[in-house]
């Protein structure tokens, strides 16, 4: 895709400012057509945005969702409605490529996911919609580049946003940064109830467990400027963790089994992925079928890198609750389907970087000062020998890098064949991202007096820190630079953004470096 200093990116970012508010009357492009039998609908169908994501180098998927009253099941009419949807190569629209009319069905909220095909490859497009007269946002995407494509591209990479822990503002700077794609690891929302000490509050009145109190909550994160605009200025491709559901859930298993019987937690995992599918720019392969959906896919960026997303909660088995379980070989975090899935893709990969979105931290934690071991089971740790099985199928494959999120915290490390082993070999480089929200503005003070000494227990963590931001890739052919960008604080609207360390992974060197 287009470098960050190409032209192209410079005149977008110029028109970005502009081409990202409402269109203008002047600019509408096609008639009325609601039915004069049909009562109008309200105001502010296009409270939530518009998105795009999963880009292919002929195709993407474009999102809306009609809501005039978001925070109360969205407040539309209970028929379905057309909306109108249009895709152009110049942000005025004055060529179209492409356009149609979806359906926005009451069954999945009158959300829209427009699959679009027969657009060129590596090319950035603007797009918007219309329903009763009404005008969405524009927005912009891009499709990736075709088979041959080899760079460079740029690659933000986000997760965990609390509402009530503080603003989005990472998400400002992101745009700013003009990614070409974001990947999103997991956590968009969380389940807590409200809280009266957040910075800001949940709506409802405790946990969401229904359809209607599930759209509620990611209507109202969707109504995060921050995050409304950086949707509308990049595709993403995303994925869950727990959160969307439930704190820390394992397949069907919630985490209080005590308090939630099979049956309820079935019904609530139902109603969350089909709410998570109502607010994502997904294909329709990932229409939930009850309380299944299907997440994990592949995407692939010419031969420049190849983007494996898993899903590291559906098919898990229970968390460990010993050492001696976490190092069961019954335990499997993919499933043997999923797991074949994702060695297949990596043994068939054509591509320079080899990309793994994995919900949560691959390498090792080992928070016991001095000999022994104490991990976290709900991360890979508590799945040592499916990972192991996993990182030694890494030192086959070309340049390995994995993406994950849930820590709220920057972890970036060294990926070894085994942990347990100080001498083995290393495999592939781990960039845990923090946090956009969750935590807040953490005490660095407390937060390093804890994990500093912990690092000669952890050889191969290369940098750990605990302020709010996101992870920034640019994507060349013989190395991966990486920013950390933070910011200075998520309890207010603004904030100040800047690059706190740099780090670099080079073609044919496993691994990850300061520079």
């Amino acid at each position: 895709m287009t470098g960050p200093e190409s032209p192209d990116r410079r005149r977008l970012l110029t028109a970005g400012a502009a081409a990202l508010g409402a269109a203008a009357a002047a600019q509408l492009w096609l008639p009325a057509t609601a039915s004069a039998a049909q009562p109008n609908l309200p105001a502010g169908l296009f409270s939530l945005g518009v998105a795009s994501g999963d880009p292919l180098p002929d195709g993407i998927v474009l999102w809306t969702r009609l809501a005039p009253d978001p925070l109360h099941g969205g407040g539309m009419p209970a028929r379905t409605v057309p909306v109108q949807w249009e895709i152009s190569e110049d942000s005025r629209f004055a060529t179209g490529v492409r356009r149609g009319t979806a359906q926005a069905k009451p069954a999945y909220g009158h959300s829209v996911h427009v699959d679009v095909r027969g657009l060129r490859p590596d090319r950035t497009y603007w797009y918007r919609f219309r329903a009763d007269g009404q005008i969405s946002p524009r927005g912009r995407t891009r499709t990736a580049p075709d088979a041959t494509g080899r760079g460079p591209l740029r690659v933000a990479l986000a997760s965990c946003q609390n509402w009530q822990q503080g603003y989005f503002t990472p998400y400002a700077d992101m745009r700013a940064q003009d990614p070409d794609v974001v990947v999103f690891v997991g956590d968009y929302i969380y389940e807590s109830p409200p809280s009266a000490t957040g910075v800001r509050r949940h709506e409802g009145a405790g946990e969401p467990h229904t359809l209607v109190q599930y759209r509620n909550r990611h209507a109202q994160y969707r109504r995060d400027p921050d995050l409304r605009a950086m949707h509308a200025a990049a595709p993403w491709v995303v994925t869950f963790d727990d959160h969307e559901v439930d704190n820390d859930f394992a397949g069907q298993v919630p985490q209080d089994p005590d308090k939630q019987s099979h049956a309820a937690f079935v019904a609530r995992l139902t109603a969350a992925y089909q709410a998570y599918y109502e607010h994502m720019p997904v294909r329709a392969s990932a229409v939930p079928n009850g309380p299944h959906i299907r997440m994990h896919r592949r995407l692939d960026f010419g031969r420049l890198a190849r983007l494996n997303v898993l899903d590291t909660r559906q098919f898990r088995s229970n968390q460990a609750t010993s050492q001696a379980g976490a190092r069961s070989p019954s335990r499997t975090m993919l499933g043997a389907a999923q797991k074949k899935w994702l060695l297949d893709g990596l043994h068939d990969s054509p591509a320079s970087w080899n990309l793994v979105a994995s919900q949560i931290m691959m390498a090792e934690t080992d928070l016991l000062i001095g000999a022994g071991k104490q991990w976290y089971y709900d991360a890979w740790d508590g799945y040592q020998v499916e990972r192991n099985a996993l990182l030694a199928r890494f030192a086959t494959v070309r340049n390995p890098v994995v993406l994950s999120g849930d820590r709220h915290v920057t972890m970036i490390s060294d990926l070894k064949r085994n942990f347990a082993d100080p001498r083995s070999a290393v495999v592939g480089a781990e960039f845990v991202g923090t946090s956009i929200s969750s935590g807040g503005d953490q005490d660095q003070a407390a937060f390093h007096a804890f994990m500093d000494p912990r690092k000669p227990d952890n050889p191969h963590w290369k940098l750990v820190d605990a302020h709010r931001g996101y992870h920034l890739f640019d994507i060349h052919r013989d190395r991966i630079d990486a920013q950390v960008r933070v910011v200075d604080t998520v309890l207010r609207t603004t904030a100040r953004a800047r690059t706190l360390a740099r780090l670099r992974v080079d073609d044919g060197r496993p691994g990850v470096r300061r520079v």
